[in-house]
């Protein structure tokens, strides 16, 4: 008996329904595509892994990732299966990018070398321009040894008024360069950069303490018009309170007959006609920047400010060139180089 509510039996000649066999091709149809997607989406990338540049896999369009963009260039270049550390920087942080991208400071130049390498130079210019401005200072009086005297002078100047202090910087910068050219390490004991001395106890111990192969005071006289030349004053030999010269007055003898030779034959300038008898060489012992210094030292009095053919020299540039060139090249002929 049949259930009304049952659906109608088929018609004849017909045994599926024609809508449910629809159906059925469809969900068929939908359940293949789904199963073959995930592998043919995995053999996509498989084959993007290992198709090398050029092989059309990779839409041209398609962005880099952000991991890949963020490689460095041997990381993005590494052949499949190696290490894409290889090739790459120690640090890829940004940080490390920036330090090693970063212009880095020029080297500082390297020292010389030369027959004076290892050697130390000690260069004093005589007196001080700001001294003018200061006379109740550099009137203090310091011990050299043998009595007391003023802590330091203004020096003197040529009638036009060109000062001793500042010939005898730029004589010594002049010196400077020459003997670093010959791999000296060389010490000033100042270079105007404070408002007046040092005093000349100061300026001795400069030289003490740099322990100097040689030490050499720049400076010009000023005496009377006609006295004309260069000399080189020495130590001599004395003995009391800080002073105490006698380990130096052998080794600044031959200094200064070094510098005077030397200075005589590259700037033309002959020794003084008013002292020294003719030699260019004169021994003091009222000094404190010779009485106090424990190292071979020389004072050189270039020429006489006060005399207009001196002065000529003493205010050019080219001259004050050789007259530096000349007391290096003394300085290296004693200092064996």
């Amino acid at each position: 008996m049949r259930n009304d509510n049952s659906p109608p039996p088929p018609e004849s000649g017909s045994s599926i329904d024609p809508d449910r066999s629809w159906f059925t091709r469809r969900s068929t149809l939908v359940v293949g595509v789904a199963a073959l997607a995930p592998a043919a989406l995995a053999g996509w990338v498989l084959t993007q892994a290992f198709a090398g540049p050029g092989s059309g896999g990779q839409a041209p369009s398609a962005p880099l990732s952000a991991s890949h963009s963020a490689l460095t260039p041997g990381q993005r270049d590494a052949k499949p299966g190696s290490d894409p550390s290889e090739g790459a920087s120690a640090s890829t942080s940004p940080s490390a990018s920036q330090s090693t991208t970063a212009a880095a400071p020029a080297p500082a130049p390297a020292p010389a070398k030369g027959p004076l390498t290892g050697r130390t130079v000690v260069v004093d210019p005589g007196h001080n321009a700001g001294n003018f401005e200061h006379t109740d200072e550099i009137d203090q009086q310091v011990d050299i040894g043998t009595g007391r005297k003023e802590c330091d002078t203004t020096g003197t100047t040529t009638n036009a008024g060109y000062k001793e202090a500042d010939f005898t910087l730029d004589v010594s910068r002049r010196l400077r360069t020459a003997l670093e050219a010959q791999g000296a390490k060389v010490v000033l004991t100042h270079q105007a950069d404070r408002p007046w001395g040092p005093c000349i106890t100061e300026r001795a111990r400069i030289g003490n303490e740099a322990k100097a192969d040689a030490v050499v005071s720049v400076h010009a006289d000023g005496v009377s018009s006609g006295n004309r030349g260069f000399h080189i004053i020495l130590p001599a030999k004395v003995k009391g309170g800080a002073a105490d010269t006698a380990k130096i007055v052998g080794p600044s003898r031959e200094l200064g007959e070094r510098i005077a030779g030397n200075f005589a034959r590259t700037t033309g300038s002959a020794p003084a006609n008013y002292l020294g008898s003719g030699t260019g060489l004169v021994v003091r012992d009222d000094l404190g920047g010779l009485n106090l210094s424990t190292q071979p030292k020389v004072f050189i009095e270039c020429g006489n400010m006060r005399d207009a053919k001196d002065a000529a020299q003493l205010t050019s540039p080219e001259w004050r060139q050789k007259a530096a060139q000349g007391i290096a090249d003394g300085i290296v002929g004693f200092l064996g180089g």
